[in-house]
């Protein structure tokens, strides 16, 4: 049956996808779209049937090949990856809807072709990633994903986009070679490169100088990929100098399949018994977040550029994931993985509104945002939603993520990180407001006026998207208890309800 197929389906169709696109690209460049977009919406169609068939009947195991682990790959779908692919795949179709006004604009025209097949080989490795049981596969698929976010990077028209670009890659290609150095010395030692197999090998050799080595190389590995403070260098350009559409993946996609990477390796291969009691790495990844949380915001108040700003806004709500996951409260841990789904939203939405200035006005700068809110209303509205749920206002979903890091924080002990947090929201409210202020409170500026004053809201293609993301921010923030039925079980099991 088809059904039984469906884990691997998922890599699979992008793969296929993108040498489809690629060939008709050659032929008409207007066949890419619908090409990528077909793609995208299947594969999200898959994930929901691979989450649904997870809640139904627990954790799904493919075999590649029908070689049984661990010598074998395996590809593993539980409660935890199941939700991640949803929501990645949830922001690539919006992110796909979305590009195809946006690109033309920012790209060159014959760059077409390029940018949709390497768009659908991200597609590729980041759901690799997700339901990947192998950890060298893993690696096989973050290179893939990366080598795709390089290239993307790329495209954009301005001179500093190679230049962005060749950064992220030296940065990436540094985080790359400390994973695989993980990895070796995790084999090295058990002979085995299966997760599963690793969580039960690895316990009596928990006191191992190798092991412990492999895991910093893990930790240190994949903080440069999520762009943890001070790990983060290469983001604020590569966010800044990227196409619209892109700056949107890598907010969104990129960014969560590394956070959920180390998730994985955190507790599903060297479990809580390790990170929490034999290493108690923990507190330190805590005061890493609440670095990230406090720098990434105030950083972010003294940018003058719109996506300048929301890249250093985003290390700071990385560091909320982060944290969630260091405080390693039951709570603390449930709001971190589901800020995994608010961010997305949350960021998506602002970087596509970011995107829309730029396509109807060329405004870059806050303070060239001066009166757009008259000219671009709706656009303007979607950004006060995402601002408000970015501070935490009730109910939408940046409160109720923090909502639950705060009492985890308060349940164990830890009150210092609801001051973190407290101290984050009002830094959080200073430099969104200043943006509102200047798109709703000010007069059009004599050097933009005419910008201004001609720019109305986007087309419908990238329109529709940033308001199903607006309108998501506050529904997933009253009906959070869809979500929660995915998280919930999954951290249960880890932490067994501690």
């Amino acid at each position: 049956m088809i059904a039984d197929h469906l884990p691997v389906l998922v890599v699979v169709l992008p793969l296929v996808g993108a040498f489809v696109t690629l060939l008709a690209g050659w032929a008409d460049r207007r066949l890419c779209f619908p090409i990528a977009m077909a793609t995208t919406v299947i594969q999200f169609c898959i994930s929901l049937l691979i989450l649904s068939q997870v809640m139904q009947t627990g954790p799904l195991h493919y075999n590649l090949g029908n070689w049984l682990p661990p010598w074998g790959i395996e590809y593993v779908i539980d409660q935890l990856n199941g939700f991640v692919l949803v929501v990645i795949l949830f922001l690539c179709v919006l992110t796909c809807l979305y590009s195809h006004r946006s690109t033309p604009s920012e790209i060159d025209e014959k760059k077409i072709p390029a940018f949709y097949t390497v768009l659908l080989l991200l597609v590729t490795g980041v759901c690799g990633i997700a339901v990947t049981g192998d950890l060298f596969n893993l690696y096989v698929f973050l290179e893939i994903s990366s080598l795709a976010a390089y290239a993307l990077v790329a495209l954009g028209r301005e001179k500093r986009s190679l230049v962005s670009s060749f950064t992220y890659l030296v940065m990436g290609s540094v985080s790359a070679c400390f994973i695989l150095l993980g990895i070796g010395h995790l084999y090295i030692v058990t002979g085995t490169l299966n997760m599963a197999d690793l969580a039960r090998v690895l316990p009596p050799l928990y006191g191992s100088t190798v092991i412990q080595t492999a895991f910093i190389f893990f930790i240190i590995g994949l903080s440069i990929k999520t762009a943890l403070f001070p790990l983060h260098l290469w983001l604020p350009d590569a966010y800044r100098y990227s196409p619209s559409a892109v700056t949107v993946l890598l907010s969104t996609v990129v960014s969560k399949i590394g956070v959920y990477a180390l998730i994985r390796i955190l507790f599903t291969v060297f479990t809580p018994a390790f990170i929490i009691f034999e290493i108690p790495v923990m507190e330190v990844f805590c005061w890493m977040a609440a670095a990230a949380i406090i720098g990434g915001s105030v950083l972010a108040i003294s940018q003058t550029d719109l996506k300048r700003m929301l890249a250093y806004s985003s290390v700071s709500q990385m560091g909320y994931i982060l944290l969630g996951i260091g405080i390693a409260d039951s709570l603390a841990v449930t709001g971190g993985i589901l800020h995994i789904l608010n961010h997305a939203v949350m960021k998506g939405c602002l970087f596509m509104i970011a995107g829309s200035f730029i396509y109807s006005s060329g405004i870059r700068s806050i303070e060239d945002l001066r009166g757009i809110a008259r000219t671009m209303p709706l656009t303007a509205a979607a950004f006060v939603i995402a601002a408000a749920s970015m501070i935490g206002i009730p109910p939408t979903v940046g409160f109720m993520s923090k909502w639950f890091i705060a009492l985890g924080a308060l349940e164990s002990g830890q009150w210092i990180f609801v001051l973190v947090i407290l101290a984050s929201s009002l830094l959080t409210a200073v430099y969104f407001w200043k943006v509102i202020e200047y798109m709703y409170f000010r007069e059009p500026g004599t050097v933009c006026a005419g910008t201004v004053s001609t720019a109305r809201d986007p087309p419908a293609g990238m329109l529709v998207p940033t308001l199903v993301l607006a309108a998501a921010c506050i529904l997933f923030g009253i009906f959070v208890s869809i979500p929660l039925e995915v998280i919930e079980p999954f951290v249960t099991g880890i932490l067994g309800g501690t």
